[in-house]
């Protein structure tokens, strides 16, 4: 528990713990921030090596969605939740219900949505015990899966880099290794073949591998080696923490933007990156696709008018590499230094929350 209030002090409102025995819930939220609004963020849906491991993970995914939120211009805060089981055998429409009593219990501070082991279907059961539910069908007045917008946000993100590093955002020819073919990398191999791309993927999923290979012309490599492959732009699409001391010196790419959170094992390492004259687009820019979709909700949804807003990621981008450049700093740094100008300028929550149980 000392852990908990020790990463607290460093930015956290509130982590709440939640059980039920009768279903076998066992899950976790954390709100970084509602300094801009309600904490939005998904609920990933794993079985996790220690409970430590799933708290640790909860309140680094909580704090990037604040950054995230922030950069990306949102009036919305950070928060993550984890449910601490495997999703193949333990998932059910009780413990499903049970959940959204949870978040129901913090009165709206978390907003949920789906995230990595959860789908829109499992939203849908969430939201028969609360309101405060985001990425809902659209025949439920939400904008569905925003695994697309991700994917359309990461596009974006790797036309800024291209226009940063080769002076042209166009994409055609150049070598794109997407390690992690699930609903957000999938997607996104699908925008990069028809902007005639060269592909290669790799995936610890044979069949989320063998089902995009059905489905486009793609080169396959083993998981463990797509991180390493010499390519233009290695994009990340899995789970967190690639991108560390022994895998940096074995990049082959000239910059990584991918969709996973959390892709840096620890933030000092964007600097090792630098010195290899790799330029790391920061994940809570690349991947704010999904946030940006969902906020869209408020007023009524549209399609048009999210990818539109998701688009604005490339410009985004650049004002980061460009401040970056000029700073003598990672993009890292420019990009949070982004997100610190909104948030030390807006006002505080009315109610800090101290860590509780519900």
């Amino acid at each position: 528990m000392a852990e908990v209030f020790r990463t607290m002090t460093e930015g956290h409102e509130g982590v709440y713990f939640a059980a039920d025995p009768e279903s076998g819930l066992r899950a976790i939220i954390a709100v970084h921030s509602t300094r801009l609004g309600p904490a939005l963020g998904g609920t990933r849906f794993l079985r996790y090596p220690t409970e430590q491991a799933a708290l640790t993970d909860a309140l680094d995914l909580a704090a990037a969605m604040t950054y995230k939120a922030a950069a990306a211009g949102l009036e919305l805060g950070g928060g993550k939740a984890v449910i601490m089981a495997d999703p193949s055998t333990a998932k059910t429409p009780e413990l499903l219900a049970a959940y959204g009593r949870a978040v129901n219990a913090l009165g709206g501070r978390y907003i949920t949505a789906e995230d990595v082991g959860t789908t829109v279907d499992d939203m849908v059961v969430v939201h028969t015990t609360t309101p405060h539910v985001a990425g809902l069908p659209l025949d439920l007045g939400g904008s569905g899966d925003p695994s697309p917008a991700t994917a359309a946000g990461v596009f974006a993100a790797m036309r800024a880099v291209a226009q940063h590093l080769w002076e042209s955002p166009d994409l055609s020819g150049r070598r794109i290794a997407v390690q992690g073919v699930g609903k957000v990398g999938s997607a996104l191999v699908r925008i990069l073949v028809e902007e005639g791309c060269d592909v290669v993927v790799g995936d610890v999923a044979s069949e989320a591998t063998a089902a995009v290979v059905a489905s486009h012309d793609v080169a396959v490599l083993p998981p463990d080696e797509v991180i390493t492959a010499e390519c233009d732009i290695l994009a990340p699409c899995a789970l967190g923490g690639v991108l560390r001391e022994e895998s940096i010196p074995l990049l082959g790419c000239g910059a990584v933007v991918g969709s996973a959170n959390n892709q840096l094992r620890s933030k000092p390492l964007a600097e090792a990156i630098r010195a290899r004259g790799i330029t790391y687009a920061p994940d809570f820019v690349v991947n704010a696709g999904g946030i940006i979709n969902i906020s869209e909700e408020v007023g009524g949804y549209s399609n048009a008018s999210a990818l539109r807003e998701v688009s604005k990621i490339e410009q985004t981008l650049t004002e980061i590499l460009q401040s970056a450049s000029e700073a003598g700093t990672t993009p890292l740094q420019a990009a949070i230094a982004r997100a610190n100008e909104r948030l030390n300028h807006s006002p505080q929550p009315d109610e800090p929350v101290l860590e509780t149980r519900v």
